[in-house]
């Protein structure tokens, strides 16, 4: 990390509220979580009083299967973020360029700034067709937070082959990935996929995710990976729901039917991004009745707390809005009038 960097690099915001008296649908984690999580979380809180196995093979193995990889492919890391600071800090020397999308998540640029590099933006839309060339990394989200949109296999394929032809390591955060039924982009030769257990599952405060690579770069990964860097309770919990099939086909219908119904409401008021995401971006310009500090207020007030978008570059007159339960997305939707 470059020390100079920690004086003009800030904090991002975020999502999520600690006030358990308002529905946070600023915060994109699923609202429901798989059966049996509490025994497995009892006993790993009595394994929790020695160190973990710092090989992880139960957990590898769960994400392995999952994945259809290689289990020594996978680096456990306590969240995606801590994966993609692991990346970061290994292909980013200070002076380097990072090619990235806007808006997108603002952590991107922060680790990049952190280690000394210089992020350079292209649209959101357009990062796909980005020449790689000279740049130390690249960084997509699929699908992007926070517009939503996830590219067809073959766009997304062709942009990781010439990040190859560039030498130009991509890395793919795919935290979301888990609410569509589109395949990873890893493992394969120059990728490195970042995986996050804690939106899908439910779980943000129990920070589980991992890595997968391939080559000198797993190899790398594994190498720099902090020891003990996965909490016990963190890595059975992990494991346990990596095997929950039935729950994630119970949640991605869900989502897509209730995310359909919210973007149908809301575009009848607003202007709605598509989106393949447990998410949707919303412009609320095209209501000359309100902005987004009023709309923040009226949900609020209502019992509902909306993610203010301004914070990601280039959105000045968004929020966007998480895919809840029925119920929960029902109330919201009359709170804004539509």
């Amino acid at each position: 990390m470059d020390r100079d960097a920690l004086t003009r690099t800030d904090r991002v915001p975020h999502g999520g509220t600690s006030d358990r008296s308002v529905a946070d649908f600023s915060a994109n984690t699923n609202p429901e979580s798989p059966a049996g999580v509490t025994p497995v979380y009892d006993a790993a809180r009595a394994a929790a009083r020695r160190y973990p196995s710092d090989g992880y093979a139960e957990f590898r193995t769960a994400a392995g299967e999952y994945l259809d990889c290689d289990p020594q492919q996978v680096v456990p890391t306590a969240g995606a973020l801590a994966g993609i600071r692991l990346v970061c800090a290994i292909a980013v020397d200070p002076g380097d360029r990072v090619l990235l999308p806007e808006p997108s998540f603002g952590e991107y640029a922060r680790e990049v700034r952190l280690q000394g590099g210089t992020p350079e933006f292209v649209p959101h839309d357009a990062i796909f067709e980005a020449d790689p060339t000279g740049y130390a990394l690249a960084i997509v989200c699929t699908p992007n937070n926070p517009t939503g949109e996830l590219p067809g296999r073959c766009e997304r394929e062709a942009f990781a082959a010439r990040c190859r032809s560039a030498d130009t390591p991509l890395l793919v955060d795919e935290a979301f990935l888990d609410f569509t039924d589109a395949s990873s982009l890893g493992p394969q030769s120059g990728v490195i996929v970042a995986r996050s257990l804690t939106k899908v599952f439910g779980f943000p405060g129990l920070r589980a995710g991992f890595l997968v690579a391939t080559d000198e770069w797993r190899e790398a990964l594994e190498t720099a990976r902090p020891a003990w860097g996965l909490a016990t309770p963190a890595a059975a919990v992990g494991a346990h729901c990596l095997e929950c099939t039935d729950f994630l086909g119970r949640t991605r219908e869900r989502v897509a039917s209730e995310r359909d119904r919210m973007a149908d409401r809301l575009g009848s008021r607003f202007t709605v991004h598509p989106s393949d995401a447990p998410f949707l971006l919303v412009d609320v310009s095209s209501a000359d009745d309100v902005g987004v500090d009023a709309l923040l207020e009226t949900a609020r007030e209502a019992g509902y707390a909306l993610r203010d978008a301004r914070t990601f570059r280039t959105l000045e007159s968004h929020v966007r809005i998480a895919v809840r339960r029925s119920a929960e997305n029902d109330g919201l939707l009359e709170a804004l009038d539509v």
